[in-house]
């Protein structure tokens, strides 16, 4: 049983997450692009936030309920990218690394979400290692 958010493997990788899109938009024509910059770093940090509110709520429905918001986000920074890269502010590798660190985000809470709702116990914050793993 994770006893902290940090704990939490996909908390961990909407950390990374956060951590990259940090890194692409810190220069070059990305950094001018004020809303844009500012949105994809605010979707970044909700999914990461999100988690976090869920897991201290310490019941399964609020958990589910946030793990949700937070895939809405990982979605939002998804999109985002997509911009991001039409608009040539972050080359293709770049894109492809921030693209499939929200994706595996996505992933991951998708799982978790399904292993919750699943799970007997309404108080069930807990992690099932096998249930969410992907990578």
């Amino acid at each position: 049983m994770a006893e902290r958010v940090d704990d939490v493997r996909v908390w961990q990788t909407a950390r990374e997450l956060t951590r990259q899109v940090y890194d692409v938009t810190k220069d070059g024509p990305f950094e001018s692009d004020w809303a844009l910059k500012d949105q994809i770093r605010r979707a970044a940090i909700s999914v990461m936030s999100n988690i976090a509110e869920g897991f201290e709520s310490r019941t399964r429905s609020l958990f589910v309920d946030f793990l949700g918001r937070a895939k809405a986000s990982a979605g939002e920074v998804r999109a985002q990218l997509v911009i991001a890269r039409d608009q040539e502010y972050v080359n293709e590798g770049e894109f492809e690394a921030v693209h499939d660190r929200a994706d595996k985000v996505s992933r991951q809470l998708h799982n978790l979400i399904q292993s919750l709702e699943r799970s007997n116990n309404p108080d069930d914050v807990r992690e099932v290692p096998q249930e969410y793993v992907t990578d």
